[in-house]
């Protein structure tokens, strides 16, 4: 009899655990009204795309000359290929201005066959859809890859005579279940994240610990070691030890090195930083390695500098995104959902302000970043999950992504899978305690289940006034 009692406590507290982890137990609120819609990416002006204000004239010019090599398409004789996503970084970067996220219209879809190339359009990609890139999770033997697998190639090209290369075959890997997707994140604000420094990033992450144990939220820093494999790669690169905190899992430090992997792993072009060809096939190879480096023979600093530092100070001197006052939902609906978002607990994750520290930039100085964002990387679980680890950051552990400018994109999430806010909120929430997969966002996604339609619709707004 005493077995039986126990048995009956034990499946009794398993079905109330059970009801707060798991989406499909029907006691648990979920988020199925119609009446609650996403508004829909914000009209009007973007609001962004501008330098960040109090910049000097020299600092301006500096601005100026990374945003027109950011915006430049590049050629093979620049260096382009011999794989690649794309031809330029504005191209990913142009949503809603250049700087931004995925446009409306995929400019890889054109691009496969730019200048005769042979390439054939993977299925995953399409006019509408989101500018992706695509990563193995495994090598053919079963070993972790994680490694950016370029769409095309310059085969075929005119101004790549004699050229010959298969793309990946992925169909194959399609069929196999070992593609995932990433899609460009904005570069709005950059100079701002790039100079919070760690303490701060460290700081918040105990702010509010008995709400954040209360909830289980844990998050860390994305701390990249040297020698440590990125990718799924054997990177013996040296590092300083410091939080990163660029890309989806904070995989890079600086925006030095996003640009420099950026110019290498997305247009195949060789720099200061990833110096070696990522496919050395001798009939592809056009141009001298490193593609781009520095111009010691020219006459103006501007000129000299290579592009990958273009690219950084463009993102370097880039302003944030401006929200909206009033829409959509007018100034009160945003006002009463920036209030439940935090009550919620949206805001442990999604830290609406961090602070600047002491920056040689004056215009970068001591200035509130209004990101909403924590920086860490923090497990969602597996419905999120994409088997793949860069540093430190695993399989299903991604940065918390900053949320100004949300409100004019056009896709959400790491993999661009969907365009509907609401659907990217209930991504957020899957696996259990009991099979010890659980998102740390679960029992958020639970509260704001729970809401009045009103208070949900009040959340929606203020996201997309952002």
């Amino acid at each position: 009899m005493k077995k039986f009692v126990l048995a009956l406590i034990l499946a009794a507290v398993g079905f109330f655990l059970l009801r707060d982890e798991f989406p499909f137990e029907l006691p648990f609120p979920d988020d199925s009204s119609s009446a609650v819609r996403d508004p829909g990416p914000r009209a009007g002006a973007a609001g962004a795309g501008a330098p960040i204000a109090g910049l000097t004239a020299t600092e301006l010019a500096f601005f100026n000359v990374g945003k027109e090599d950011f915006e430049e398409e590049e050629k093979v004789d620049d260096g382009l290929g011999p794989t690649m996503n794309l031809d330029g970084c504005a191209g990913c970067h142009l949503h809603p201005a250049v700087g931004g996220t995925s446009p409306a219209v995929n400019p890889q879809v054109a691009f496969a066959t730019l200048e005769g190339a042979t390439n054939k359009v993977p299925s995953f990609i399409s006019a509408k859809g989101p500018v992706r890139e695509a990563r193995f999770v495994k090598n053919a033997d079963g070993t972790p890859d994680g490694g950016v697998h370029d769409l095309f190639t310059i085969a075929g090209r005119k101004d790549a005579p004699g050229c010959v290369l298969a793309q990946p075959d992925f169909e194959r890997e399609l069929a196999r279940r070992n593609v995932i997707f990433r899609i460009p994140t904005p570069v709005f604000g950059a100079g701002l994240i790039e100079q919070i420094p760690d303490k701060a990033i460290l700081a918040n992450q105990v702010v509010d610990a008995p709400r954040k144990k209360e909830l289980r939220i844990q998050g860390r820093a994305n701390i990249v070691l040297a020698g440590h494999a990125i990718s799924g790669q054997g990177n013996n690169n040296g590092n300083d030890g410091t939080v990163a905190r660029f890309g989806w899992k904070a995989q890079n430090k600086s925006l030095l090195l996003f640009s420099g992997e950026a110019y290498n792993v997305e247009m195949g072009i060789t720099n200061e930083l990833f110096q070696t060809e990522r496919d050395e096939t001798p009939n592809c190879q056009f141009a001298m390695v490193p593609n781009d480096v520095t111009e010691t023979a020219a006459e103006t600093p501007a000129e000299a500098i290579s592009a990958i530092e273009k690219f950084a100070f463009f993102a370097r001197f880039l302003a944030p995104p401006a929200p909206s006052p009033d829409t959509p939902g007018g100034a009160d609906s945003i006002a009463r959902g920036r209030k439940t978002f935090v009550d919620a607990g949206c805001a442990l994750c999604h830290t609406p302000t961090l602070n600047t520290g002491d920056a040689t930039v004056a215009a970068l100085r001591n200035q509130p970043a209004n990101l909403y964002s924590d920086l860490l990387v923090h497990d969602m679980g597996p419905r999120l999950a994409d088997g793949v680890s860069q540093g430190q950051a695993g399989p299903s552990e991604f940065r918390t992504a900053p949320l100004w400018g949300l409100g004019q994109r056009l896709f959400f999430l790491h993999d661009g899978r969907t365009s509907d806010l609401r659907e990217a909120i209930r991504a957020h929430r899957s696996g259990s305690i009991f099979t010890f997969n659980a998102s740390e966002a679960n029992r958020v996604i639970r509260n704001f289940n729970a809401l009045q339609d009103g208070q949900k619709q009040d959340v929606l707004n203020f996201l997309r006034s952002l």
